[in-house]
């Protein structure tokens, strides 16, 4: 009897950690869920820079990496649009012809002539010049965006009038808008990209291990920092303690029955 009632507290310590965990699968306020093979909106309208309202699937052609951000941002915006030039013009691909980018500000607010201002500093700061197409900056009303946002797992939030908290990431899409990478941070490595690239060009997809951080550490807005989420990672370690006890009574339980049994 004890050992039953053991094996039930410890189905009832998980059920209440598995609830738990329903409860952190939610959709976040800020931060990235990533959304592997699934097809963007391509039907979405969004305005370049000269004013042109063009839908994704007159654009998305070829492997494509998507950057949101919003053209006065304060923060890692400039650093992620940066590295991103780096990375242009280390990376042995050429644009607009392999693949293309398309820079998409998540500010509603934002207008074309913000677009054309961003496109033009930064295709001037490139060392490797390319066609003005192959690197698009855009903006586009609340609906368009929050529907391409929601898409990629992409959430953001409004701080001050002027300021959103958000994460750092570049998304690449196959030519047919199917999500195919994210890779996270402000600095890409050219290999890293171009293999996103090519795989993106395949169909094919790949996980990041930036999901082991995702999952370790949660966005606090009011420091506007991330940190350590001692209470997901806790839980998480005690639903892997929990799972292996419970194998390991009823393992020995067993055994006990066959033993008891042979006699």
């Amino acid at each position: 009897m004890k050992l039953k009632n053991l094996i039930l507290l410890l189905i009832l310590m998980f059920t209440c950690i598995v609830n738990s965990y329903s409860d952190l699968k939610k959709k976040p306020v800020v931060g990235l869920e990533e959304q592997l093979d699934k097809t963007i909106p391509m039907n979405l309208r969004f305005v370049n820079s000269t004013g042109d309202t063009l839908s994704l699937d007159s654009i998305i052609n070829k492997p494509t990496v998507l950057a949101l951000v919003y053209y006065h941002c304060p923060n890692i915006c400039t650093p992620l649009l940066n590295g991103l030039s780096e990375t242009i013009d280390k990376m042995d691909m050429e644009a607009g012809k392999e693949y293309q980018i398309i820079t998409l500000s998540f500010d509603q607010n934002e207008t074309a002539a913000d677009a054309y201002k961003w496109k033009n500093n930064y295709l001037a700061g490139l060392e490797k010049k390319i066609p003005k197409d192959a690197w698009q900056f855009m903006v586009g009303d609340s609906a368009s965006i929050r529907a391409l946002t929601d898409a990629v797992g992409f959430y953001f939030m409004r701080d001050t009038a002027d300021d959103f908290i958000h994460t750092s990431t570049v998304i690449v899409l196959s030519p047919k808008g199917v999500i195919s990478r994210y890779l996270f941070g402000t600095t890409f490595l050219p290999f890293d990209l171009k293999m996103a690239l090519i795989e993106a060009s395949e169909g094919k997809s790949s996980p990041t291990i930036n999901k082991v951080l995702q999952f370790c550490y949660s966005y606090d807005a009011d420091g506007k920092k991330y940190v350590f989420n001692f209470t997901k990672v806790a839980g998480g370690i005690l639903l892997l303690f929990v799972v292996v006890f419970i194998s390991i009574l009823l393992v020995k339980g067993r055994k006990n029955n066959i033993a008891g049994q042979e006699k």
